[in-house]
């Protein structure tokens, strides 16, 4: 099987994750550090829908400088083409990890929540 996280290095739940699908066998991982490497909108907007949720539910608003960069675009109130936007010009804006295999599309928070299309 094969796997894309969009991935932070920096986050333990992104860690957490990526260490599962590490220690699963058969899968043939792709890594993307989507902070060097963001999706295309395109890419971002079908790997919401794929997962059932919308570009706000997807949208990181807890940790700096996400929580201040929310605040500062008034994102909370935007609709979600304007959400997808200010993820294209400010990656950081996107939760993570997202992860992409042939049986679905989760953000996984909590990290176990891969395990759901594995």
């Amino acid at each position: 099987m094969k796997a894309t996280i969009w991935h932070n290095p920096a986050c333990g739940t992104s860690r957490k994750t990526l260490a599962i699908l590490q220690e699963t066998p058969g899968i043939a991982l792709d890594v993307i550090e989507y902070l060097k490497t963001p999706p295309t909108r395109e890419k971002l907007a079908a790997l919401y829908a794929r997962a059932g949720i919308t570009p706000r539910q997807g949208l990181q608003t807890t940790n700096s400088p996400a929580a201040a960069l929310c605040a500062d675009l008034d994102l909370l109130d935007k609709d979600g083409d304007a959400i997808l936007d200010a993820m294209m010009a400010h990656p950081v804006l996107i939760n993570r990890p997202l992860v992409e295999t042939d049986k679905g599309v989760r953000l996984c928070r909590p990290q176990d929540v891969v395990r759901e299309i594995l």
